[in-house]
Protein backbone atom coordinates (compact mmCIF):
# COMPACT_ATOMS: atom_id res chain seq x y z
CA UNK A 1 0.00 0.00 0.00
CA UNK A 2 1.61 3.55 -1.14
CA UNK A 3 1.83 5.81 1.22
CA UNK A 4 -0.04 9.10 1.41
CA UNK A 5 1.95 12.21 0.07
CA UNK A 6 2.93 14.49 3.24
CA UNK A 7 1.63 18.10 2.83
CA UNK A 8 2.85 21.23 4.65
CA UNK A 9 -0.30 23.36 5.56
CA UNK A 10 0.18 27.33 5.92
CA UNK A 11 -2.78 29.43 7.03
CA UNK A 12 -2.12 32.81 6.65
CA UNK A 13 -6.10 34.29 7.55
CA UNK A 14 -8.00 36.04 4.99
CA UNK A 15 -11.62 34.99 4.68
CA UNK A 16 -11.17 31.33 4.93
CA UNK A 17 -10.00 31.54 8.47
CA UNK A 18 -13.19 34.09 9.83
CA UNK A 19 -15.64 33.56 11.77
CA UNK A 20 -18.84 35.65 11.23
CA UNK A 21 -21.58 36.31 13.37
CA UNK A 22 -23.47 33.53 12.06
CA UNK A 23 -24.08 31.26 9.45
CA UNK A 24 -25.70 34.15 7.02
CA UNK A 25 -22.57 36.88 8.12
CA UNK A 26 -21.00 36.63 4.20
CA UNK A 27 -19.86 39.81 4.34
CA UNK A 28 -19.13 42.04 7.87
CA UNK A 29 -17.60 38.93 9.27
CA UNK A 30 -14.33 41.26 9.54
CA UNK A 31 -15.76 43.03 12.25
CA UNK A 32 -15.46 40.12 14.39
CA UNK A 33 -11.84 39.44 14.12
CA UNK A 34 -12.06 36.17 14.76
CA UNK A 35 -9.53 34.33 12.59
CA UNK A 36 -8.86 30.23 13.09
CA UNK A 37 -5.15 29.24 13.11
CA UNK A 38 -3.79 26.32 10.43
CA UNK A 39 -4.79 24.21 13.31
CA UNK A 40 -7.90 25.26 13.76
CA UNK A 41 -8.92 24.78 10.35
CA UNK A 42 -7.39 21.65 9.48
CA UNK A 43 -9.47 20.26 12.54
CA UNK A 44 -12.65 21.28 10.63
CA UNK A 45 -11.92 18.96 7.73
CA UNK A 46 -11.38 15.04 9.51
CA UNK A 47 -11.50 13.79 5.91
CA UNK A 48 -7.99 15.43 4.47
CA UNK A 49 -7.09 12.23 6.94
CA UNK A 50 -7.85 9.87 4.24
CA UNK A 51 -6.41 11.96 1.53
CA UNK A 52 -2.85 12.79 3.26
CA UNK A 53 -0.62 13.60 6.10
CA UNK A 54 -1.18 16.99 6.53
CA UNK A 55 0.95 19.23 9.08
CA UNK A 56 -0.53 23.00 10.23
CA UNK A 57 2.35 25.54 9.71
CA UNK A 58 2.13 28.92 11.72
CA UNK A 59 2.25 31.33 10.33
CA UNK A 60 -0.50 34.30 11.04
CA UNK A 61 -2.65 35.27 11.00
CA UNK A 62 -3.78 37.90 8.76
CA UNK A 63 -6.10 39.71 6.73
CA UNK A 64 -5.12 39.68 3.13
CA UNK A 65 -5.23 43.71 2.74
CA UNK A 66 -2.40 43.67 5.46
CA UNK A 67 -0.54 41.27 3.50
CA UNK A 68 2.55 43.08 1.59
CA UNK A 69 6.39 42.68 0.42
CA UNK A 70 7.18 42.07 4.25
CA UNK A 71 5.03 39.59 4.45
CA UNK A 72 5.85 37.64 0.90
CA UNK A 73 9.61 37.45 2.40
CA UNK A 74 8.57 36.22 5.61
CA UNK A 75 6.09 33.66 3.58
CA UNK A 76 9.10 32.55 0.97
CA UNK A 77 11.62 32.24 3.90
CA UNK A 78 9.10 29.69 5.78
CA UNK A 79 8.40 27.59 2.08
CA UNK A 80 11.88 27.46 1.58
CA UNK A 81 12.80 26.33 4.95
CA UNK A 82 10.20 23.44 4.57
CA UNK A 83 11.79 22.85 1.61
CA UNK A 84 15.02 21.58 3.17
CA UNK A 85 13.68 20.40 6.28
CA UNK A 86 13.99 16.03 6.96
CA UNK A 87 11.96 14.32 5.62
CA UNK A 88 10.40 17.57 3.50
CA UNK A 89 7.17 17.66 2.41
CA UNK A 90 5.71 16.01 -1.17
CA UNK A 91 3.75 19.57 -1.64
CA UNK A 92 2.82 22.67 0.18
CA UNK A 93 -0.48 24.65 0.74
CA UNK A 94 -0.92 27.96 1.48
CA UNK A 95 -4.17 29.56 2.39
CA UNK A 96 -4.93 33.09 1.71
CA UNK A 97 -6.99 35.65 2.02
CA UNK A 98 -8.29 36.55 -2.04
CA UNK A 99 -7.57 40.49 -2.03
CA UNK A 100 -4.28 39.75 -2.60
CA UNK A 101 -3.92 35.90 -2.45
CA UNK A 102 -3.18 36.40 -6.64
CA UNK A 103 -0.07 38.90 -5.58
CA UNK A 104 1.56 36.74 -3.42
CA UNK A 105 0.88 33.68 -5.14
CA UNK A 106 2.85 35.51 -8.12
CA UNK A 107 5.44 36.45 -6.30
CA UNK A 108 6.33 32.66 -5.07
CA UNK A 109 6.03 31.42 -8.40
CA UNK A 110 9.15 34.29 -8.74
CA UNK A 111 11.26 33.60 -6.11
CA UNK A 112 10.77 30.02 -4.78
CA UNK A 113 13.28 27.46 -5.58
CA UNK A 114 11.97 24.07 -4.50
CA UNK A 115 10.49 21.84 -7.28
CA UNK A 116 7.59 20.29 -5.19
CA UNK A 117 4.14 21.74 -5.35
CA UNK A 118 3.03 24.85 -4.60
CA UNK A 119 -0.69 25.30 -4.06
CA UNK A 120 -2.32 28.95 -2.91
CA UNK A 121 -5.99 28.81 -2.09
CA UNK A 122 -9.01 30.67 -0.13
CA UNK A 123 -12.24 31.29 0.25
CA UNK A 124 -15.29 34.14 -0.75
CA UNK A 125 -17.33 33.05 2.01
CA UNK A 126 -16.14 32.70 5.48
CA UNK A 127 -15.76 29.76 7.66
CA UNK A 128 -19.15 30.14 9.42
CA UNK A 129 -20.98 30.89 6.46
CA UNK A 130 -23.61 29.05 5.09
CA UNK A 131 -22.39 26.81 1.91
CA UNK A 132 -19.06 28.17 2.47
CA UNK A 133 -16.28 27.12 0.18
CA UNK A 134 -13.64 26.81 2.87
CA UNK A 135 -14.13 23.16 2.96
CA UNK A 136 -13.88 22.10 -0.64
CA UNK A 137 -11.43 24.31 -1.47
CA UNK A 138 -8.74 23.39 1.52
CA UNK A 139 -9.48 19.48 0.14
CA UNK A 140 -8.69 19.89 -3.08
CA UNK A 141 -5.75 22.15 -2.66
CA UNK A 142 -4.18 19.51 -0.46
CA UNK A 143 -4.95 16.96 -3.18
CA UNK A 144 -3.61 19.09 -6.17
CA UNK A 145 -0.17 19.41 -4.04
CA UNK A 146 -0.01 15.77 -3.63
CA UNK A 147 -0.43 15.13 -7.24
CA UNK A 148 2.91 14.48 -9.28
CA UNK A 149 1.34 15.85 -12.21
CA UNK A 150 1.57 19.43 -10.37
CA UNK A 151 5.25 19.57 -10.32
CA UNK A 152 6.75 21.31 -12.95
CA UNK A 153 3.98 23.97 -13.44
CA UNK A 154 5.00 26.70 -11.21
CA UNK A 155 3.02 28.00 -8.31
CA UNK A 156 -0.92 27.00 -8.72
CA UNK A 157 -4.18 28.28 -7.45
CA UNK A 158 -6.55 26.11 -6.78
CA UNK A 159 -10.41 27.07 -6.33
CA UNK A 160 -13.77 26.80 -7.26
CA UNK A 161 -12.73 22.77 -8.33
CA UNK A 162 -10.04 24.40 -11.09
CA UNK A 163 -6.63 24.73 -10.98
CA UNK A 164 -4.81 28.00 -12.15
CA UNK A 165 -1.34 29.13 -13.20
CA UNK A 166 -0.49 31.63 -10.60
CA UNK A 167 0.83 33.79 -13.32
CA UNK A 168 -2.76 34.05 -15.08
CA UNK A 169 -5.04 33.84 -12.18
CA UNK A 170 -7.09 36.76 -11.34
CA UNK A 171 -10.18 37.71 -9.19
CA UNK A 172 -13.27 38.57 -10.96
CA UNK A 173 -15.74 38.98 -9.00
CA UNK A 174 -16.36 40.31 -5.39
CA UNK A 175 -18.62 37.96 -4.13
CA UNK A 176 -19.07 34.84 -6.60
CA UNK A 177 -17.46 32.11 -5.71
CA UNK A 178 -16.20 31.49 -9.44
CA UNK A 179 -13.95 34.68 -8.89
CA UNK A 180 -10.40 33.06 -10.07
CA UNK A 181 -10.14 33.19 -13.74
CA UNK A 182 -7.36 33.08 -16.31
CA UNK A 183 -8.43 35.48 -18.46
CA UNK A 184 -6.43 34.78 -21.78
CA UNK A 185 -5.84 31.16 -22.07
CA UNK A 186 -8.35 29.77 -19.03
CA UNK A 187 -7.73 26.52 -16.65
CA UNK A 188 -4.54 24.28 -16.16
CA UNK A 189 -6.96 21.54 -15.14
CA UNK A 190 -9.70 20.74 -13.01
CA UNK A 191 -10.03 19.23 -9.48
CA UNK A 192 -12.81 16.19 -10.15
CA UNK A 193 -14.39 14.84 -7.02
CA UNK A 194 -12.59 11.52 -8.66
CA UNK A 195 -9.64 12.83 -10.32
CA UNK A 196 -7.13 15.99 -10.28
CA UNK A 197 -7.06 16.11 -14.23
CA UNK A 198 -4.77 18.91 -16.05
CA UNK A 199 -4.70 19.81 -19.86
CA UNK A 200 -2.44 22.24 -20.58
CA UNK A 201 1.09 24.05 -19.15
CA UNK A 202 2.01 27.32 -18.74
CA UNK A 203 5.40 27.86 -21.03
CA UNK A 204 6.73 31.22 -19.14
CA UNK A 205 9.11 30.67 -16.33
CA UNK A 206 8.50 30.21 -12.76
CA UNK A 207 9.06 27.46 -9.71
CA UNK A 208 11.60 26.35 -9.49
CA UNK A 209 13.20 28.10 -12.46
CA UNK A 210 13.49 31.59 -10.89
CA UNK A 211 16.52 33.95 -11.09
CA UNK A 212 14.95 36.11 -8.35
CA UNK A 213 16.27 36.38 -4.48
CA UNK A 214 12.99 36.25 -2.57
CA UNK A 215 14.50 37.59 0.44
CA UNK A 216 15.70 40.82 -1.08
CA UNK A 217 14.46 44.22 -0.01
CA UNK A 218 12.01 45.33 -3.00
CA UNK A 219 11.81 48.63 -4.45
CA UNK A 220 9.30 51.27 -4.75
CA UNK A 221 7.11 50.60 -7.82
CA UNK A 222 3.79 52.32 -8.20
CA UNK A 223 1.02 51.43 -10.01
CA UNK A 224 -1.04 54.49 -11.94
CA UNK A 225 -4.36 54.19 -14.11
CA UNK A 226 -5.21 56.10 -17.59
CA UNK A 227 -8.91 57.60 -17.40
CA UNK A 228 -10.66 60.06 -19.34
CA UNK A 229 -8.60 63.40 -18.82
CA UNK A 230 -6.12 62.22 -16.64
CA UNK A 231 -3.17 64.44 -16.00
CA UNK A 232 0.13 63.91 -14.73
CA UNK A 233 -0.01 64.68 -11.10
CA UNK A 234 -0.04 61.12 -10.03
CA UNK A 235 2.75 59.87 -11.62
CA UNK A 236 4.54 62.88 -10.22
CA UNK A 237 3.35 62.17 -6.70
CA UNK A 238 4.98 58.65 -7.28
CA UNK A 239 8.35 59.76 -8.43
CA UNK A 240 8.49 62.41 -5.62
CA UNK A 241 7.64 59.52 -2.85
CA UNK A 242 10.71 57.99 -4.37
CA UNK A 243 9.17 55.28 -6.86
CA UNK A 244 11.53 53.84 -8.42
CA UNK A 245 9.39 51.98 -11.13
CA UNK A 246 5.96 52.77 -12.38
CA UNK A 247 3.77 51.05 -13.87
CA UNK A 248 1.24 52.10 -16.10
CA UNK A 249 -2.64 50.79 -16.21
CA UNK A 250 -2.81 52.11 -19.30
CA UNK A 251 -5.89 52.32 -21.77
CA UNK A 252 -5.93 49.25 -23.85
CA UNK A 253 -3.62 48.60 -25.67
CA UNK A 254 -1.24 50.68 -24.06
CA UNK A 255 -2.18 54.34 -24.83
CA UNK A 256 -1.98 57.54 -21.83
CA UNK A 257 -3.37 60.77 -21.99
CA UNK A 258 -1.03 63.49 -24.01
CA UNK A 259 -0.60 64.71 -19.82
CA UNK A 260 0.67 61.56 -19.01
CA UNK A 261 2.68 61.05 -21.18
CA UNK A 262 4.58 64.40 -20.34
CA UNK A 263 4.57 63.26 -16.76
CA UNK A 264 6.03 59.51 -18.01
CA UNK A 265 8.28 61.65 -19.97
CA UNK A 266 9.14 63.51 -16.53
CA UNK A 267 9.41 60.30 -14.47
CA UNK A 268 11.70 58.70 -16.64
CA UNK A 269 14.29 61.33 -16.80
CA UNK A 270 14.35 61.30 -13.05
CA UNK A 271 15.34 57.83 -12.78
CA UNK A 272 12.16 55.49 -13.15
CA UNK A 273 12.05 52.46 -14.86
CA UNK A 274 8.19 52.89 -16.75
CA UNK A 275 6.22 49.54 -17.69
CA UNK A 276 3.50 50.06 -19.71
CA UNK A 277 0.12 47.58 -18.82
CA UNK A 278 -3.21 47.86 -19.95
CA UNK A 279 -6.50 48.39 -17.21
CA UNK A 280 -8.07 45.70 -19.75
CA UNK A 281 -7.55 42.52 -17.89
CA UNK A 282 -6.88 40.62 -20.94
CA UNK A 283 -4.48 40.96 -24.15
CA UNK A 284 -1.06 41.53 -24.49
CA UNK A 285 0.38 45.08 -24.64
CA UNK A 286 2.09 45.98 -28.43
CA UNK A 287 5.35 48.15 -29.09
CA UNK A 288 3.96 51.01 -30.34
CA UNK A 289 5.05 54.82 -31.17
CA UNK A 290 1.97 56.75 -30.36
CA UNK A 291 1.79 58.20 -27.03
CA UNK A 292 5.26 55.69 -25.78
CA UNK A 293 7.92 56.62 -24.14
CA UNK A 294 11.19 56.05 -25.61
CA UNK A 295 12.55 52.71 -23.43
CA UNK A 296 9.50 52.32 -21.96
CA UNK A 297 9.09 47.96 -21.02
CA UNK A 298 5.95 46.53 -22.06
CA UNK A 299 4.34 44.50 -20.20
CA UNK A 300 2.86 41.49 -21.93
CA UNK A 301 -0.21 40.66 -20.90
CA UNK A 302 0.58 40.32 -16.94
CA UNK A 303 -2.15 42.40 -15.13
CA UNK A 304 -0.91 45.85 -13.59
CA UNK A 305 -0.52 44.23 -9.86
CA UNK A 306 1.62 41.67 -11.35
CA UNK A 307 3.59 43.97 -13.88
CA UNK A 308 4.67 45.36 -10.47
CA UNK A 309 5.50 42.74 -8.53
CA UNK A 310 7.76 41.39 -11.44
CA UNK A 311 9.49 45.02 -12.19
CA UNK A 312 10.21 45.21 -8.60
CA UNK A 313 12.11 42.07 -8.69
CA UNK A 314 14.06 42.91 -11.35
CA UNK A 315 14.61 46.16 -10.60
CA UNK A 316 16.93 43.85 -7.60
CA UNK A 317 19.05 42.91 -10.63
CA UNK A 318 19.18 45.17 -13.27
CA UNK A 319 17.80 49.03 -14.34
CA UNK A 320 18.59 48.33 -17.75
CA UNK A 321 15.24 48.41 -19.51
CA UNK A 322 16.73 46.24 -22.36
CA UNK A 323 17.47 43.50 -19.81
CA UNK A 324 14.10 44.40 -17.71
CA UNK A 325 11.85 43.69 -21.04
CA UNK A 326 13.74 40.10 -21.55
CA UNK A 327 12.51 39.23 -18.01
CA UNK A 328 8.95 40.62 -19.04
CA UNK A 329 9.21 37.86 -22.13
CA UNK A 330 10.11 35.45 -20.47
CA UNK A 331 8.00 35.30 -16.63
Amino acid sequence: MSRKPRIAFIGTGGTIASVGRDSLDMIRYAEQGILLSSEDLLARVPELEDIAEVTPVAFGPLISPAVGPREWRRLHRTIQDLGAADPRPDGIVVTHGTATLEETAYFLNLTVTLDIPVVVTGAQRPASGLGTDAWPNIVNAVRVAGTAASRGRGVLVAFNDEIHAARDATKTSTLKLHTFRSPDFGALGHADNDQIVFYRRSERRGVPDVEFDGQAELPRVDIVPSYAGADGALIDAAVAAGARGLVLAAFAPGYVTPEQFEAVERARAAGAVIVEGSRAGSGRVPEMSTLRVADCITADNLTPQKARILLMLALTRSTDPSEIQIMFDHY
